[in-house]
């Protein structure tokens, strides 16, 4: 039987302890990166939207501001017509039931007809 030793441990011993030190100590600080470079890519991120939201937020201020400094140097719209094509038809339409009423008389449909079409 062999003769085991008591007290500091040998040569092979020391290289496992060594081994698995090192071991142990190559997982630890590799995860201790990874933990690291993936804050580090999340604090980027939220620091990429937080500067796409002000970008957005001043381009949408700068297209109001736009906005309001043509509204106020375009001059007003054109009056627009008395009545569309839609609205003509509508009151000839309205015009020649009141004539069949009797309600209108041939020259009060004519002028009427006549400012409306002119």
């Amino acid at each position: 039987m062999p003769i085991r030793r008591m007290g500091r441990p040998g040569l092979i011993g020391m290289a496992a302890r060594t081994a698995v030190v090192a071991g142990t100590a190559t997982a630890v600080s590799g995860r201790v990166a990874r933990r690291q470079q993936g804050r580090y890519a999340e604090q980027q991120a939220q620091e990429g939207a937080a500067a796409q939201q002000q970008w957005e937020a001043e381009q949408y201020q700068a297209q109001q501001a736009a906005a309001q400094q043509a509204a106020m140097q375009a001059p007003p719209p054109p009056a627009a017509p008395a009545a569309a094509g839609v609205d003509v038809v509508a009151e000839l339409q309205k015009l020649a039931t009141l004539k069949e009423q009797g309600i209108l008389s041939d020259a009060e449909f004519a002028a009427a007809k006549a400012k409306l079409l002119g």
